[in-house]
């Protein structure tokens, strides 16, 4: 689970303690729990501005970044429910104001969680399910014009499925992770996810393999919901760097987001589609540029130009972040590496750090034609981390020169000690916990 930066417990630190105590398991999907909480709350799920629901494997968050920007750019107060954190659980809850979101403060969000802690009467619960009831609440409190949410793992059993009448469904691409729970097949995990779609509520999808597409269509046409994919009702591309929507209402041409990666274009594209299918939301052409280039979602191919770790790696060195953790994960953070070494060649270094229930080898197969240099680490205080020999075993059965350190720090002050003849490009990845340690102790959190 996410740590604070801070030793000292906080009375925010304290309830989230309690909570994390009340269910033996950190993942328990199911909806019943969710259903008794919400209706011990007087039904906020019910009380909401109108929801757009995002499942997916990859790109939700970035996708759900891009959707805030582009609304907020529109003069719209966007309430946004993410997971999981970085460094503070206050990420996960984003309250619309007409000058833009805000993180919700340690008193507003104590109190949220105090009141489902007290209707919740020390039944078991899963954190998860508790912090979604509270964000529930707060945005029942809170007035605004859309709410963003975002699934937290899989779709029909995610404690966020209890909304039903989203405004829209939104399917970002789909791939293997998470099978302990969703099952060992695309299809499977496919249905997993397409099980948010609603009766008649538009789905909007990126990009799927064959298998889970299939899956996706029927389950639109079963529930008789009008489809918007990728490839064929819309359509995204690169043209001279920027990036070009097209549709049946016309084409756009618009900047190139700044979210660093190929896969970004895709992730634009997608929150394009959903807003324009969406015929109460008005978004002018300002609005979309504004969004592309303003949106902002931090550990997705972050280049790091401030904070401690610069100087601890070899000067002059390039430091990116990136949370990615499963096998496409790494396949589109290794297409943005391949970019970046077309635009300015460097010798490049891996650092990184994985949940143990991760394909490791699937994962670091990505980069082994772009470095032959890991170094593995562990992710501090953070149960069910993957062991350190575990992780550079996989690194050295692709035929890569792998070394283990204790930590980030100490892996970037022995890169410091090697001759390069280029200061290296360093990129620290593998899981979204380690992601979130190393923001912390950069001192550059999520604001």
């Amino acid at each position: 689970m996410n740590v604070s930066p801070d030793s000292a417990k906080t009375p925010l630190d304290e309830v989230i303690g309690r909570l994390s105590a009340l269910h033996q398991k950190r993942i328990d999907l199911g909806l019943e729990r969710m259903h008794r909480l919400l209706e011990r709350l007087g039904h906020p799920e019910r009380k909401l501005p109108p929801v757009i629901h995002i499942a997916g494997t990859n790109g939700k968050g970035s996708t759900l970044a891009y959707l805030r920007a582009t609304l907020e750019a529109s003069g719209l107060r966007v309430h946004a429910y993410t997971s999981p954190y970085l460094v503070r659980i206050n990420e996960c809850f984003r309250l619309g104001r007409l000058s833009g979101g805000v993180l919700v403060g340690d008193d507003e969000l104590r109190a949220a969680l105090e009141e489902v802690e007290r209707v919740n009467a020390g039944e078991a619960a899963t954190l998860f399910e508790l912090k979604t009831a509270a964000a529930f609440l707060l945005f029942a409190q809170n007035p605004a014009d859309i709410v963003l949410l975002e699934v937290g793992l899989g779709g029909r059993l995610d404690s966020t499925n209890v909304v039903d009448a989203p405004a829209a469904s939104v399917i970002t691409p789909v791939s293997m992770d998470h099978m302990e729970f969703l099952g060992d097949t695309l299809a499977s995990i496919a249905g997993e996810k397409a099980a948010i779609i609603k009766r008649g509520v538009p789905v909007i999808c990126a990009e799927q393999m064959p298998e889970a597409m299939a899956v996706i269509d029927a389950q639109a046409r079963r529930m008789h919901a009008p489809l918007f994919a990728a490839g064929e009702s819309w359509h995204v591309s690169v043209e001279r760097g920027r990036l070009v929507y097209s549709d049946d209402r016309g084409l756009m041409d618009l900047p190139a987001p700044r979210l660093f990666g190929r896969h970004q274009f895709a992730n634009a594209g997608l929150a394009i589609a959903t807003l324009r299918a969406l015929p109460t939301i008005k978004v002018n052409h300002a609005a979309f540029e504004a969004g592309i280039v303003g949106a902002d979602w931090p550990a997705r191919m972050q280049r790091l130009t401030s904070g401690e770790l610069l100087s601890w790696g070899p000067q002059g060195s390039e430091i990116w972040l990136d949370g990615g953790h499963n096998a496409d994960g790494g396949r589109v953070a290794a297409a943005a590496l391949g970019d970046l070494e077309e635009r300015v060649s460097r010798p490049l270094v891996i650092i990184a750090g994985m949940m143990a229930n991760k394909d490791a080898h699937a994962f670091l197969a990505n980069f082994a034609g772009l470095t032959r240099h890991i170094i593995a680490v562990p992710i501090p205080d953070t149960e069910n981390a993957m062991p350190v020999d575990r992780l550079a075993d996989a690194a050295r059965s692709l035929g890569m020169r792998v070394e283990p350190a204790p930590g980030v720090e100490a892996a970037l002050r022995a890169l410091a000690h090697l001759a390069y003849e280029l200061p290296p490009r360093i990129l620290i990845t593998g899981s979204l916990y380690l992601a979130g340690h190393v923001l912390a102790i950069n001192g550059t959190p999520p604001a």
